[in-house]
């Protein structure tokens, strides 16, 4: 049963969504992600100027004259959003968690491919496939997407993006633009990453908390791993603990940037402590020049 405080967010969030849609996402949303070329509509009898390239040898021997293929534009779209809901998207330093971000995130998608008249689907996801939601179309479509984001309550509280990018990959044969949505705090995914990659428009959002990249020297920390509950206690004043911290963080994101540029994968990094709009007009300016 959704409880009062449940829709009461997720009309908060539709209401934010939609407008930013409306008045920022829609044209580039248009403008970035086009059909996926032409499809075949119709027949008819062939006319001077016609491609002759385009004649139905089939038809035109039945008949004894020519006749040509018609195709139309194939606008329609599939969109996946697989959404990462481990521990750690609980984590939040600033007014938001990361897991808030990911819904809005999820919205703003779901709503410009609604737009656009394209079906949406979610992979929810920690260490195992939580729930699938199949693509299709509408506004209460969209709506069930953003209440499961933020209120699915997930068994696992581990991160497998290995497991998702495979399964994602197994489900969804044909060809889709996927929004993977996570602080991709994960190994051992570089081999599927790249085979996703290439079959289907794959862009990383990469959820950032501030936080999580500094170590304040205040002597002794308690620290709880939020995904493996392990309790540690660190001495953040030490040099070498600081030195390892911050050599383990820069090499974390060096690895992940070079293999979204090695595989072609677009990505977005978000930090959950500031406005999301920004990362997202720049992606969608970025994709745009290419074409």
């Amino acid at each position: 049963m959704l409880t009062k405080d449940l829709l009461k967010q997720v009309r908060q969030i539709e209401i934010k969504t939609r407008g930013l849609v409306n008045e920022v996402f829609s044209g580039e949303y248009h403008s970035v992600f086009k059909g996926r070329g032409m499809e075949f509509s119709e027949v008819r009898e062939y006319q001077p100027g016609d491609d002759i390239r385009n004649i139905d040898w089939n038809v035109t021997a039945r008949f004894g004259h020519p006749f040509v293929k018609i195709f139309e534009e194939e606008r329609e779209l599939t969109v996946m959003l697989l959404v990462d809901l481990s521990g750690s998207l609980l984590f939040g330093s600033a007014e938001k968690t990361k897991q808030r971000i990911a819904a809005e995130l999820s919205a703003i998608l779901a709503f410009s491919a609604m737009k656009n008249n394209d079906k949406v689907g979610l992979i929810l996801f920690t260490d195992q496939i939580e729930k699938f939601v199949p693509p299709r179309k509408g506004k209460s479509h969209v709506l069930r997407i953003i209440r499961e984001v933020l209120s699915f309550e997930p068994r696992g509280n581990n991160t497998d993006l290995k497991s998702v990018l495979e399964y994602f990959n197994h489900t969804i044969k044909k060809k889709s633009i996927a929004f993977l949505i996570s602080d991709f705090i994960d190994d051992g995914y570089e081999k599927i990453i790249r085979i996703v990659g290439k079959k289907h428009d794959l862009i990383g959002i990469v959820l950032e908390d501030p936080r999580e990249k500094d170590l304040p020297k205040a002597g002794l920390i308690k620290f709880r791993d939020a995904e493996t509950n392990e309790i540690r206690f660190v001495d953040s004043s030490s040099k070498a603990v600081r030195d390892w911290f911050f050599r383990n963080l820069k090499t974390r994101n060096e690895n992940r940037r070079s293999l979204f540029l090695s595989g072609r994968i677009d990505s977005i990094k978000v930090d959950v402590s500031q406005s999301y709009i920004k990362p997202l007009v720049d992606f969608f300016k970025l994709r745009e020049r290419r074409w």
